[in-house]
């Protein structure tokens, strides 16, 4: 971070990196303007300029640039290491930022797809489908039937953003350790049976 609490790459950047981090804690809802721009040090009439469209543009464009890093982390994960070490990594991820922040930071991306702005809802479902087709891709190529595949990256992801969710709530990182041993169990299996 630059002096004065701005960050290098610009204004708009900052205010987007900003709005991730403030949708990760307060939701869409708990996320205003004046806290973007505290939280990046922006300069107040950059607001309007980077973002016409207001808090809507805003929270749109901080889901996808969300969405992306994730996604592209999420991919690169399961592309070098396979799906099991990948729900390892995802989890001792976010157990690391729960740490952090004493609990109160979720997921971006499932913060938009709760909030009351379709572009960013259609954003994060975007993403959410991509990390599942991700997941099902991954088994596929270790030869778990197609289908199969689908099912399971549906019940990685479901599964480990319920985790997060309950992880914040009872400040534990108990239900992410809880249900990333259930779903390596379960992916173990299928990927055993795709082998044998």
């Amino acid at each position: 971070m630059a002096q004065g609490g701005r960050r290098a790459g610009g204004a708009k950047e900052a205010m987007t990196t900003s709005a991730v981090a403030l949708l990760r804690e307060h939701g869409v809802a708990g996320t205003s303007f004046a806290d973007v721009l505290a939280h990046s040090g922006a300069p107040r009439g950059s607001v309007y300029h980077h973002f016409p469209g207001g808090k809507a543009q805003l929270v749109e464009e901080a889901t996808r640039a969300a969405s992306d890093a994730l996604t592209a982390e999420i991919t690169r994960l399961l592309r070098d290491h396979g799906p099991v070490f990948a729900l390892r990594a995802v989890v001792e991820l976010w157990r690391r930022e729960l740490a952090r922040g004493d609990y109160t930071a979720g997921c971006p991306v499932a913060a938009a797809a709760l909030g009351p702005v379709p572009g960013a809802r259609a954003a994060a479902g975007a993403a959410l489908r991509d990390w599942e087709s991700a997941v099902a891709e991954s088994l596929h190529r270790e030869g778990v039937p197609r289908d199969r595949a689908a099912t399971l990256g549906t019940l990685v992801v479901s599964t480990l953003q319920g985790a997060l969710v309950l992880a914040r709530a009872q400040r534990s990182a108990a239900p992410l350790d809880a249900v990333v041993t259930e779903l390596e169990t379960v992916c173990g299996a299928a990927l055993d049976g795709a082998r044998s």
